[in-house]
């Protein structure tokens, strides 16, 4: 007969993973009848990516029947296409979101701003009430994005010299010999 361990054991995997699968907010998306993402196999679209680790675990399991399909295409440096979200909404309607650029975080609140429901707009009443972030990590994405923006409408523009103020390189050259036509 084995010893009993002195120590409590901690939280086993399977309970872990049922605590990530259950995390608030439920991504209930009552109104979506099936979700299709397309994203670049390798070396592109990490916010897709990030979103299917994540987040798709989530509302699969909070959407059980809701059809769910995944496309990794390979995306050569040539292919100009972005990774997007296509919604089949219950009325047959079809919404594309472009998730090119954006971070998981935001992927998931587009999502729910999109087909969320009225158990969506609960949660943010809820918890911008309470001063809280929507979702967990959102502020860094936004701060991020913000920052991208500030940084592309700040970037400096170098004033080009005349021809005449361009000092050639080699004309120093041309008029020593030996090292000195090296050195300075």
């Amino acid at each position: 007969m084995p010893r009993k361990p002195k120590t409590i054991p901690g939280p086993s995997r399977l309970s872990k993973i049922l605590e990530q699968l259950r995390k608030p907010p439920v991504p209930a998306l009552a109104n979506v009848r099936g979700l299709t993402l397309t994203y670049a196999l390798r070396n592109d679209d990490f916010g897709a990516r990030h979103f299917v680790k994540e987040s798709l675990p989530r509302i699969r399991y909070a959407n059980p029947a809701m059809d769910i399909k995944v496309n990794k295409l390979p995306k050569g440096p040539e292919d100009k296409w972005e990774p997007t979200m296509e919604l089949q909404l219950r009325g047959g309607q079809t919404k594309t979101l472009n998730l090119a650029g954006k971070w998981s975080t935001s992927i998931f609140e587009e999502l729910m701003n999109t087909a969320g429901g009225e158990s969506w707009e609960e949660w943010k009443k809820e918890r911008q009430a309470k001063g809280l972030p929507i979702i967990e990590g959102l502020e860094a994405a936004k701060f991020q994005e913000k920052m991208r923006e500030q940084r592309l409408s700040e970037q400096p523009t170098r004033p080009r010299k005349a021809k005449s103020e361009e000092v050639d390189p080699l004309a120093n050259l041309q008029t020593k010999t030996g090292a000195a036509a090296i050195l300075p």
